[in-house]
């Protein structure tokens, strides 16, 4: 297996080069990853999917984001793009930047550290899951999702748990 190289960022969120992927979760680098949040063409719900249990990091953990980390040479949106395709088989459809956000946290007994960049698409389907990358995927509203969020032991992927809850007040309170 190739261990790919990943765009590293500094703690404020500037690019400072590459790292192979393993280095990168080894040492707890910052580095950044780009993902969307799929919701229906009328608004009114989010795409969630399960990971897979092979997932190298945060296996079989619930996410409403389609995304994975930046290459060497991308933008955060040509990141989004691509694993939006690769993910759930979404192209051509416009993508519109919703936040950015950093994690430092721990995964496994290790730092992580992440810039974590997020766009949303609306689209109604259909949808095609990666099967290396995705187990399932169903649609929920907004207060849906938010019920799950709210109890910390629901499997939900860290460092898209800081950023949805605040994407969700804004929505509510605009």
């Amino acid at each position: 297996m190739v261990d790919e190289l990943v765009t590293v960022y500094d703690a404020d969120g500037n690019e400072t080069g590459v790292a192979p992927r393993s280095r990168v979760y080894a040492e707890g680098l910052w580095h950044g990853s780009a993902g969307v949040l799929v919701r229906s063409t009328d608004g009114e719900r989010i795409y969630v999917h399960r990971r897979t249990t092979t997932k190298a990091v945060f296996a079989g953990m619930h996410d409403c984001l389609a995304g994975g980390v930046v290459d060497p040479g991308e933008t955060p949106l040509e990141t989004a793009t691509r694993e939006l395709a690769e993910e759930l088989g979404i192209t051509d459809v416009p993508l519109t930047p919703l936040a950015a956000a950093a994690w430092d946290g721990q995964w496994i007994g290790k730092p992580m550290r992440c810039h974590l960049f997020a766009f949303e698409a609306r689209c109604d389907g259909p949808l095609r899951h990666q099967p290396e990358e995705i187990a399932d995927g169903w649609w929920w509203t907004d207060a849906e999702l938010a019920r799950h969020l709210a109890d910390p032991d629901w499997p939900f992927v860290p460092d898209t748990r800081v950023l949805i809850p605040e994407l969700l007040r804004l929505r509510q309170h605009p």
